[in-house]
């Protein structure tokens, strides 16, 4: 069963058989994947009034299960440092996060989940899993692990560099 690389690494291998466009297929299909992935969690997301930025720094919080500076945050989570104010002022609009001085250093600030953040997070959290799992569900366990494995492999390479 092929797909639409299949087909386009055929044309290029017509016009160009001189070039090995391989990695076309591997990169064309996780910049594929990653867009329909997007779409898909973003559904979920946006069921509970939440954006992935949302969901990840609230997400972030609960499983560190303590106040996060907002340079921890960011390094926990997987958004960016322009990103981290912007989006804790919306959180903290929304009453899902609070901010709180240090008491050691009044110029440090710890982020929190509010009550109402809690509540939120654990009402989205078996929502994106369960997604998480449809999304997954053409694939069996070893074949996870394997494509866990190999994606780490090549995450880590690019993020050395």
């Amino acid at each position: 069963m092929g797909d639409h690389l299949d087909s386009v690494l055929e044309q290029w291998a017509a016009v160009r058989p001189d070039l090995d466009a391989s990695p076309m297929g591997v990169i064309g299909r996780l910049s594929r994947l990653a867009r329909l992935v997007d779409t898909e969690l973003q559904r979920t997301f946006g069921e509970h009034d939440l954006d992935r930025s949302s969901f990840d720094v609230l997400a972030t919080l609960r499983r560190n299960d303590r106040p996060l500076t907002p340079a921890e945050l960011m390094r926990s989570s997987m958004i960016t440092s322009g990103a981290v104010t912007q989006r804790l002022d919306r959180l903290v609009a929304r009453g899902l996060v609070a901010r709180t001085p240090s008491q050691k250093d009044g110029r440090v600030v710890h982020v929190s989940l509010t009550d109402e953040g809690r509540a939120a997070i654990d009402r989205a959290l078996p929502d994106h899993v369960a997604n998480e799992h449809r999304i997954l569900a053409e694939l069996n366990d070893e074949d996870r692990a394997a494509l866990a494995d190999l994606l780490r492999r090549l995450l880590t390479s690019l993020e050395r560099n």
